[in-house]
């Protein structure tokens, strides 16, 4: 039997199809959320800056869409994080950096500072720019963004107090501060 075309009266617009479902697609693919690190870490110092930054890579996924093999790749462009306090920063480009240790306390375009102490849950939401690909025909954008938010992680903020002594304990080992001695209640 010779090759021959078969063909609907009506054909389909599959491309059309897909370019009007891939936004909705997109927002429901496994896309790993960007991990919020931040220094100091598990504990931070009420009215200090601590230092908050995104890791977040590309992801690529194909899925199948009206029969239609789509290739789908996901890009962090936006960062947000909700400090739990009520405050938050975002979206924004930047997503933050490590410092080194003897850095930390300085502020930083992601920083923040907790005004108070307790426990809170922070959130980083990490918004993605999606391109797919249908067949393996060209890349085209995915209209608006994904935002896919990371599991809320606690930080606890705690006071510091700072005393003065006159005396060092090996002057005075029963001075204020000094092993074994009780300090006064604050």
């Amino acid at each position: 039997m010779p090759d021959s075309c078969v063909y609907r009266e009506n054909p389909e617009d599959v491309l059309g199809k897909i370019a009007a479902q891939i936004q909705e697609k997109f927002q429901q693919l496994p896309v790993s959320a960007g991990q919020s690190v931040m220094q100091p870490s598990p504990h931070t110092l009420k009215g200090a800056e601590t230092n908050f930054y995104a890791e977040a890579s590309e992801q690529a996924f194909t899925v199948d869409m009206l029969g239609q093999s789509v290739a789908v790749v996901a890009k962090p462009v936006q960062y947000t994080w909700s400090y739990g306090d009520g405050t938050s920063l975002g979206p924004q480009t930047a997503a933050g950096g490590p410092l080194p240790q003897d850095r930390w306390g300085e502020k930083t375009a992601t920083s923040h500072v907790y005004p108070q102490t307790g426990d809170f849950s922070v959130v980083l939401t990490t918004h993605f720019q999606g391109t797919y690909s249908v067949n393996g025909g060209p890349p085209l954008p995915i209209p608006g963004q994904g935002r896919f938010s990371s599991p809320p992680q606690t930080v606890s903020v705690w006071r510091s107090i700072t005393r003065n002594y006159a005396d060092d304990c090996l002057r005075n080992p029963q001075g204020q501060g000094c092993p074994g001695v009780a300090s006064p209640a604050p």
